[in-house]
């Protein structure tokens, strides 16, 4: 359930940041309440939720039947890794929230309040169309990981009035799609959504945030990253011999080094909105990997 999801965390962050403007002093957050931006933003996430909602309706619930709201318990599905989806959408998108507000000269404490809140109303809202679909189903795994990256945002800005650390994304392109394309994506556009044993999270933290030193570069940050993979269905089952004899489901744990884009010093209200944009991503990086088969491997550049 969460590509869908993540699909339409992507379409309102670009919406959000990338649309509101391409004039540096445009861009340039607000000073004091401006009633005219605040009025572009409530207007422009009004319409560009509601068009994402209609649209996942369309492409992902409108060929199966409907039926009453009900509750899954899918939480021992794909390892995980779409609970960490969820918490990586919800994050973002409470961070978006935010930051359009911040933009139209919201203060600090309505900024959290309705920006990063907007954050787990819109993915309840599509846990309400998984609901609602026979093929689906909404779950509780999802909407405790759905609050767990609001709250993820949230907590910092009270308790640091900054973001310390950030969940990102990486993918690689691996040879379990091809076992199964209808469900892990036969394109690349369709796979970097759909599989999971490409998909990497991460929580990178900036590391002079908690060690101040002047030898280190204040955007350098530490992230240490979950992934999984020998995953051809949700459950641990196998359903396709030829390609893999045997169960192969693996746990990996990852440590490496990031950039924290938002940090690095511009004077461009344009860049900083496009390094908030890319800060979403796991720059490619050497990596450090240890599975729970206790096998530990370097890679020179992982993504």
């Amino acid at each position: 359930m969460f590509c869908r999801s993540l699909l339409a965390i992507l379409i309102l962050i670009l919406f959000s940041e990338s649309g509101l403007g391409q004039k540096s002093d445009f861009l340039k957050p607000s000073d004091s309440l401006d009633s005219s931006r605040l009025k572009t933003v409530i207007i422009g996430q009004g319409v560009a939720i509601s068009g994402t909602l209609y649209l996942l309706n369309q492409s992902w619930y409108a060929d199966y039947p409907k039926t009453n709201f009900h509750l899954i318990n899918d939480n021992a599905q794909w390892l995980q890794m779409d609970k960490a989806g969820h918490v990586f959408a919800s994050y973002h998108f409470s961070r978006v929230g935010s930051e359009l507000l911040n933009w139209s000269g919201v203060n600090k404490k309505d900024q959290l309040i309705y920006g990063a809140s907007a954050g787990f109303a819109f993915m309840s809202a599509v846990e309400i169309l998984d609901g609602h679909s026979a093929k689906w189903g909404a779950s509780w795994g999802d909407i405790i990981a759905n609050f767990s990256g609001s709250a993820l945002y949230v907590s910092q800005e009270i308790l640091w009035s900054e973001q310390r650390i950030i969940p990102k994304f990486s993918f690689h392109q691996t040879p379990y799609a091809s076992a199964r394309p209808t469900v892990l994506g036969s394109s690349l556009s369709e796979q970097i959504l759909k599989d999971y044993n490409g998909q990497t999270y991460w929580l990178s933290a900036n590391i002079n945030s908690f060690v101040r030193s002047a030898s280190v570069p204040n955007w350098l940050n530490l992230a240490v990253g979950y992934g999984a993979e020998g995953m051809i269905t949700g459950d641990d089952t196998l359903v396709n011999t030829v390609f893999f004899d045997e169960k192969q489901r693996t746990r990996q744990f990852y440590l490496s080094l990031d950039v924290d884009l938002t940090r690095i010093e511009t004077q461009s209200h344009f860049l900083k909105t496009l390094f908030s944009v890319i800060n979403t991503v796991k720059i490619p990086a050497p990596s450090i990997e240890v599975n729970d088969r206790g096998v530990v491997k370097f890679h020179p550049l992982y993504f």
